[in-house]
């Protein structure tokens, strides 16, 4: 069991999984790892890999696309969103 490449979600912090969630792809989006129309992984790819529920991935994905950070193309997945420079 290798360090992996993103801080998994905490089940004994108060704060809600999906926000710790939506915490998470901010953090990869935000730094580059997931750049500009890359897609983010599958819900349940982030099912497996945070031990988490299918509506936890929906509303973290919910409350990224609500901030504009990621779109959402039906059948397709979601997908990171452009952002304007400076």
């Amino acid at each position: 069991m290798g360090n992996d490449h993103h801080v998994p979600v905490n089940h004994r912090d108060p704060t809600p999984l999906y926000v710790q969630l939506a915490a998470v792809l901010r953090d990869e989006i935000t730094t580059g790892k997931l750049g500009p129309h890359d897609p983010i992984p599958s819900e349940s790819y982030l099912e497996q890999e945070h031990g988490v529920s299918r509506a936890t991935v929906r509303r973290a994905i919910a409350a990224l696309r609500d901030e504009g950070l990621i779109y959402t193309l039906p059948q397709r997945g979601s997908f990171v969103a452009e952002r304007p420079e400076g």
